[in-house]
């Protein structure tokens, strides 16, 4: 049999609000800045898919018929039908194969269309977002009387990032967080924690690996494939955030949701490529191929996904209060969404050495995309309905550069943030006085 309208065609993207609103799913294309007139490609593989599909549908009705009368039949009458039944069966294998071949050119169209942006966001590129508000005042180290120093210089002189023997043990852009720095790391993923348990959110330790299914379904190979890193002897990928797995956790489920969104806090090691972005942050640990991070993930019913995606940006604002850092928060343009986003908000904390704000964290609002690649429905008022995903950031590893620069001292110390000093178990980090020569350079 050829496939279905509930199979595959379900788990890609509306193929309702395709057929209905052709001009909303164009305008988000062209809002992201990519093909439009994919669309009317997709319009004509499923009008193909449905018409073979009926003449399937119509050519089988008739085998049926025809078996019956076959039966009953006495020569001539016989072979007539017999000769039917046989040139009836030749066309339902071909109305089947081009059923099927329409069915797999829909599917490929499909996985080209993003997310359908929701109303506001705006048009454009990576430099095309919105600011919409501005926290903490950056400082004056000038009128302080001393030359901030980077990250970078400032860890080495702790003695708590060592790049030269990460790049030597794994390669360029991989580290060995030390000291006081692999302290400073986990007391920043142990505070994002308790305060996403304290908030209701289910904690997980998530798999790092995981196979194809999850991996497309999530909305991370579709175009991407160059920035994952793939096993292919198992046809499992390492993933670059815990959302891939958590997006998984409950495909082919329907889930609970009476009681409200369902919430849960990923904690894993992440990897990321970053095939293309050669010359591009390659000091310290702003671009990475491995870092550890603390991510929400919310499934929860599509009319409740904007209130969820506010709870998100929230809790994101208390968790960076405490690391006591200026940033701001911006409305991500169309074009750097991502597949899967519908709406994204970035958090973007001042780096004093770089004079510019750089992303800390972001949270996205993935309506019904993930959730209906991957099969994950509830039950609600029109019966099996899909669920909406969300996800954000609690802190990753990149948090450091942001607490290291901005709260430096002249002397190279570093002054932990006081919310954070229980965790970490130091209220200041101090230069490391060395006997035997300054570490290797990264």
């Amino acid at each position: 049999m050829p496939h279905t309208a509930t199979d595959k065609l379900s788990r890609v993207i509306d193929i309702k609000l395709l057929r209905e609103n052709p001009e909303v799913v164009r305008a988000s294309q062209r809002a992201r800045g990519e093909d439009e007139g994919v669309v009317d490609a997709v319009l004509e593989a499923d009008q193909r898919r449905r018409s073979s599909l009926s003449a399937f549908e119509q050519a089988r009705a008739e085998q049926k018929t025809l078996s019956r009368d076959v039966a009953r039949a006495q020569g001539e009458d016989k072979q007539a039908l017999l000769a039917r039944t046989k040139e009836l069966s030749r066309q339902v294998k071909d109305l089947q194969a081009a059923a099927d071949t329409a069915q797999a050119d829909l599917d490929a169209l499909l996985l080209r269309i993003g997310n359908v942006i929701i109303d506001g966001v705006p048009s454009g590129g990576e430099d095309d977002y919105v600011v919409l508000e501005e926290i903490g005042t950056p400082r004056d180290f000038a009128a302080e009387g001393f030359e901030p120093k980077d990250h970078l210089e400032l860890a080495e002189g702790l003695d708590a990032i060592d790049m030269a023997r990460g790049a030597k043990v794994a390669g360029a852009r991989f580290y060995f967080l030390k000291g006081q720095g692999a302290r400073l790391e986990m007391g920043l993923l142990n505070l994002a924690m308790r305060t996403a348990i304290e908030h209701g959110f289910t904690p997980l330790i998530t798999p790092t690996l995981v196979n194809r299914r999850t991996m497309a379904g999530a909305g991370f190979i579709d175009s991407h494939l160059e920035e994952v890193y793939h096993l292919p002897t198992d046809d499992l990928f390492l993933t670059g955030t815990s959302e891939v797995a958590l997006a998984g956790y409950h495909a082919d489920e329907i889930i609970d949701l009476s009681g409200g969104p369902i919430r849960y806090a990923g904690q894993s090691t992440c990897y990321r490529r970053e095939a293309g972005s050669y010359g591009k942050d390659t000091r310290g640990i702003i671009r990475v191929h491995q870092f550890n991070k603390i991510e929400m993930f919310v499934y929860c019913a599509p009319e409740d996904a904007a209130a969820e995606h506010d709870r998100l940006l929230a809790l994101e604002k208390e968790m960076l209060a405490t690391i006591e850092v200026p940033y701001r928060i911006i409305d991500t343009a169309a074009g750097d969404l991502g597949g899967p986003a519908a709406r994204k908000f970035d958090c973007e904390a001042w780096v004093p050495t770089q004079g510019k704000y750089r992303e800390l964290t972001s949270t996205s609002n993935c309506t019904t995309f993930q959730a209906r690649r991957l099969g994950t429905r509830f039950k609600g008022e029109q019966g099996n309905e899909i669920a909406a995903t969300l996800n954000g950031t609690l802190a990753t590893t990149r948090w450091m550069v942001a607490i290291l620069e901005n709260h430096q001292q002249a002397d190279g110390s570093v002054v932990v943030p006081e919310a954070l000093r229980e965790s970490v178990g130091l209220d200041v980090l101090t230069p490391v006085r060395w006997t035997d020569g300054p570490p290797p350079q990264g």
